[in-house]
């Protein structure tokens, strides 16, 4: 099999243009292609996660990745997928998440010499003249054709700034820019992002001329890759001080049934037969799927040590022992009144609930175990040294749980 059809078959190709083209340089190497991330948090996500292994897996068959920072573009704000306007960032706090990028991607991109480059599209954006831009990119792109893009028609009931309306352009330019300073000939980007690379490829084809070679490609259900990054309680982050391994492995131990081979076809690198074979299986079997997807997973972005930790204890806690790894809060003076605390206030503490009035449903529902004993009376009374050492292992359910200290 062979890049391109391995990418097809795991389900990460959607709309491309030229096919034939793409498929000649990635199978032989020959691709340099970019994918882009706006800095708008300190920490990637596990939304970003296909981007990054699809850079990997393109990377080990000898193609170069460029990872593109967005500290330009993140100054005016991506409307894609948005129902309102990006809050503004400084460029100091953007600089920042930049810098925290970095670190996070070398866990899956070799940066070594000519191996890949990361470069920041602030670095040119900042500096544009505003004329010069207007009348050397602006007169390629038409108002009328940029109003039927999905990423601006879902925005014009509410209102779409002229600020966001300039984004288009500006990633149109940064492929253009690439392509000239670098070689890069191909973008991959969400199919949220269809529009803009097109204007990409458009730009560089009427500026440079048709036998410019500028490729897109977009990734299949990236839109739906960074709702995973999501959850009720918020962001799953890359970084264990914002989500520990612990949490990390949970959550992909926890998908749902539909979603585990799309996830391991998607995400890991395991051969396609040996998820093929999990095609098969069934009921409690699917469980050990979705262990082996939480495994490869925090083993990736964490480290085999941090992977098998979690691993040891997620079937401690669940199969009835004493987790040694498990997310944790902490009580202070504070949340005591009068020398006690009730199960709300723990529940809220611990961030099982988002509210009082929720932490008394779930209690008045029979959802409440505190060290395996149901809790069914919100009066219920804890004092700090029943916080002491280990704690109390508070849980929510079968799947959400907290180890409460002092």
């Amino acid at each position: 099999m062979t890049v391109f059809e391995e990418l097809k078959a795991r389900g990460l190709l959607a709309q491309l243009t030229d096919e034939e083209e793409i498929k000649e340089l990635i199978n032989n190497g020959k691709a340099t292609f970019y994918i882009g991330f706006d800095p708008t948090a300190d920490s990637l996500h596990v939304g970003h996660f296909m981007a990054l292994c699809l850079m990997k897996r393109l990377q080990m068959a000898g193609n170069k990745p460029i990872a593109l920072i967005g500290g330009g573009t993140a100054m005016i704000g991506d409307p894609s997928g948005r129902s309102d306007m990006r809050t503004m960032m400084t460029k100091e706090i953007i600089e920042h998440n930049g810098e925290c990028f970095k670190k996070q991607m070398s866990r899956f991109i070799d940066f070594s010499e000519g191996k890949a480059i990361m470069v920041n599209n602030a670095d040119w954006l900042m500096n544009l003249n505003y004329i010069e831009l207007l009348r050397d990119v602006g007169v390629h792109f038409s108002v009328n054709r940029m109003l039927t893009a999905e990423c601006y028609r879902q925005r014009m009931e509410k209102g779409l700034s002229f600020l966001e309306f300039n984004y288009m352009i500006m990633q149109s330019y940064d492929f253009l820019e690439l392509f000239q300073k670098y070689g890069c000939n191909m973008q991959f980007g969400g199919d949220d992002q269809w529009s803009n690379m097109l204007g990409g490829t458009e730009l560089i084809r009427r500026k440079l001329g048709k036998d410019a070679y500028a490729m897109t490609i977009t990734l299949l259900l990236n839109s739906e890759g960074k709702k995973m990054g999501k959850t009720q309680k918020g962001a799953v982050w890359l970084d264990p001080n914002k989500t520990s391994p612990f949490e990390f492995y949970q959550y992909w131990r926890n998908v749902a049934d539909a979603d585990v081979l799309k996830c391991l076809r998607m995400l890991t690198f395991l051969p396609l037969e040996q998820i093929d074979e999990m095609d098969k299986w069934e009921g409690s079997q699917l469980n050990k799927a979705k262990e082996i997807l939480a495994y490869e997973l925090t083993n990736l972005v964490h480290g085999e040590e941090e992977a098998r930790k979690a691993q040891e204890s997620a079937r401690a806690l669940f199969g009835g022992g004493a987790a040694a790894e498990m997310p944790t809060c902490r009580l202070a003076e504070e949340d005591f009144r009068d020398g006690a605390i009730d199960i709300l206030g723990v529940l809220v503490k611990a961030g099982l609930c988002a509210s009082r009035s929720e932490a008394r449903r779930a209690v008045e529902q029979g959802g409440i175990t505190v060290e395996d004993a149901k809790i069914t009376d919100v009066k219920t009374l804890y004092a700090p040294e029943q916080f002491a050492g280990e704690g109390l292992v508070v849980k929510r359910g079968k799947k959400n749980f907290k180890r409460v200290k002092m």
